[in-house]
């Protein structure tokens, strides 16, 4: 390694430190500032141009709202027609009624396994919100817990989403690994639908039964009134719709992105049909025609209240304007990282350590993904730095070598990914809560995947 490549590497370290001191030390700085700050001052220390990392931070910042913000909102408004309706409530009643205090996570995982197939991580989380504060509140009032029942909840939730976000395609993550290693999508596929189940249960409900206890976690009482309302509010009418109607309107955008993760392993990407999905099913269309159709259903065609409806929409953004700040600051950091060519720095460290490629894919996908911010990042660069040996070694399972490469990029999201963000301003967590909840989850779930890549290269490999 050169002296730049560790001059890089402790600049990254230490931009990391010194954000979580100016967030949780008695500066108390608003978590924005002190990721622009942050950002600012590593590009100043490795000599970036000044005007190059303006760039870096406006483009960071702005691709990640281009890419998050709109779905968080859409999801924001999504989430109040169907609490205001009273879906979220009634769901939430029959997963109460059905489920006991320890089975309730172990439901809320299947949900969110099943949300999680052709979701986004922070898409799938905005969409399952509503469900999550609707049945922890209502966990909160039985008093039938001890601890935080948003954790109790939640954390299931999010090791679902997770493991199937870096395991399982049509992800962009796994399938950017498949496509650069040249393998195919089928056994990538069966090997991270058998990877990911345990990992989802460790990580998810065992998990959520020891930390919950432990925590005192709970959303701001805005975010809990609008994403879980008890009552129907005046823009629809007073009788709630049916739970089937409810339910279509919740999971139509999880289908349109199913339909096109479906059509990505039947048909070829130059046919009619993936030009269709492929549009039907990008986050913020599919979002967007989930609200419509929520809309529609829901409070037009019952002759709900139109003005009523707008002016509730239009609440629903208020409490989430601090969350998308927060995630555009993570997005600006995360580029200075990226652009200050940390990433290049973690590859040459790689290369000092002789190990099975299965493990090194895990590690420099990891070490790229925890530096940078970026899972996205840490896949590209892992896949790219490894076609070479998936080439030139017969041996190597690479379908397992591109799962091994989806399951380190998950290892410890924390205070430079958009996610963290997401997690910890959504559920009203301090840092330390966050880095118990999130950071750990996705770490556990990164380390059982990796468990059991290893177990499956013991058998033979699929066709």
């Amino acid at each position: 390694m050169s002296t730049g490549d560790i001059q890089l590497l402790a600049t990254a370290l230490a931009s990391v430190l010194i954000l979580v001191a100016l967030i949780v030390s008695r500066i108390r700085l608003h978590p924005l500032l002190a990721l622009l700050v942050v950002a600012v001052g590593v590009g100043l220390v490795t000599g970036m141009p000044g005007d190059h990392l303006v760039k870096a931070v406006t483009n960071g910042a702005g691709k990640t709202l281009g890419v998050v913000g709109l779905v968080v909102a859409l999801g924001a408004m999504l989430g109040k027609i169907l609490a205001d309706s009273g879906i979220t409530e009634s769901i939430a009643n029959f997963i109460l009624a059905r489920a006991s205090g320890r089975t309730l996570p172990w439901a809320m995982a299947l949900v969110a396994f099943v949300i999680g197939i052709p979701m986004f991580f922070e898409v799938g989380l905005v969409v399952l919100l509503p469900l999550i504060f609707s049945v922890a509140r209502k966990l909160e009032e039985e008093g039938r817990l001890r601890g935080s029942a948003y954790a109790y909840v939640g954390v299931p939730v999010i090791a679902a989403l997770a493991a199937m976000h870096g395991m399982v395609p049509p992800h962009p993550g796994p399938l950017t690994a498949i496509a650069t290693l040249k393998t195919s999508v089928g056994p990538t596929l069966i090997y991270g639908f058998v990877a990911a189940l345990p990992a989802i249960v460790l990580a998810g409900p065992i998990y959520a039964a020891f930390i919950a206890p432990r925590l005192k976690v709970r959303p701001d009482d805005t975010l809990i009134a609008q994403f879980s309302s008890a009552q129907p509010r005046q823009s629809v009418p007073a009788s709630s719709p049916s739970i089937a109607l409810g339910l279509v309107a919740a999971l139509l955008p999880a289908l349109l992105m199913l339909l096109h993760a479906v059509s990505e392993l039947v048909f070829e990407k130059t046919s009619p049909v993936m030009h269709v999905t492929a549009f039907l099913g990008n986050p913020v269309i599919a979002m967007l025609i989930g609200v419509v159709f929520a809309a529609c259903a829901l409070v037009y065609g019952r002759r709900g209240d139109a003005e009523h409806l707008r002016e509730s929409l239009s609440a629903s953004l208020k409490p989430i304007c601090n969350v998308l700040l927060i995630i555009a600051g993570g997005g600006a950091f995360q580029q200075v990282l990226t652009d200050a060519r940390v990433g290049d720095a973690i590859v040459s460290l790689s290369h000092q350590f002789t190990l099975s490629p299965l493990v090194l894919g895990w590690i420099i996908s990891m070490l790229l993904s925890v530096s940078t911010g970026s899972a996205t990042v840490g896949i590209v660069g892992a896949a790219g730095l490894l076609v070479p040996l998936a080439a030139s070694d017969p041996s190597l399972n690479v379908p397992l070598l591109a799962l091994s490469i989806g399951c380190g990029s998950l290892f410890f999201n924390y205070a430079n990914h958009a996610g963290f963000w997401l997690v910890k301003e959504s559920f009203g967590m301090t840092m330390g809560e966050a880095t118990k909840t999130i950071s750990v989850v996705q770490s556990i779930v990164a380390v059982v995947g990796l468990i059991m890549v290893l177990l499956l290269n013991l058998l033979p490999p699929l066709a």
